[in-house]
């Protein structure tokens, strides 16, 4: 690998821009104690330009991101970077136990690990993992939910909404 010769070109290599079925996906690797581990995955709409993946990482994302959109079952296998405060962690770590084309509520979840149905929303809105850490799982107690801490109900909605209908849920 050649050393860049900015921090543009650094970016470039690290960021790609992929296509999805609710619109694309910007993926974020890093190296991170001298491994290439993902960083973030980012719901973008289809007006976003693709930038096609520059390293061995970020084109693997790209594989198993397009095995889940052809069979929900696909179980991931990336290296992701740590990330998150220790109650987000126990959030993430119990959405990735709600099985496949299942829910579970907010509150669930906070009763689970000792918080509230706020602090649980909160900890699913800031997932820098979404896809892997399936957040989208969880609803709310009177129906679907919000998604992503800054949606208005539109984008992010949508693709909760396709996600669940991928995975068997509506």
């Amino acid at each position: 690998m050649t050393t860049p010769k900015s921090i543009a070109d650094l970016e470039a290599s690290n960021y790609c821009v992929i296509q999805a079925p609710f619109g694309h996906l910007g993926i974020w690797t890093e190296v991170v104690d001298g491994s290439l581990m993902l960083s973030r995955i980012d719901y973008l709409p289809t007006k976003s330009k693709l930038i096609a993946p520059r390293n061995l990482l970020a084109k693997e994302v790209q594989k198993q991101c397009v095995a889940y959109f052809k069979d929900p079952h696909y179980v991931f296998d990336i290296p992701l970077k740590p990330i998150g405060t220790v109650h987000q962690e126990k959030v993430w770590r119990s959405t990735q136990q709600i099985p496949l084309g299942q829910t579970a509520t907010y509150g669930e979840i906070a009763s689970k690990i000792k918080s509230g149905p706020r602090a649980v929303g909160n900890a699913c809105g800031a997932n820098p993992f979404p896809l892997i850490t399936p957040c989208h799982r969880v609803v709310s107690a009177q129906g679907l939910g919000g998604y992503m801490q800054e949606d208005s109900p539109g984008f992010y909605r949508a693709i909760k909404i396709w996600l669940l209908r991928h995975e068997g849920v509506l």
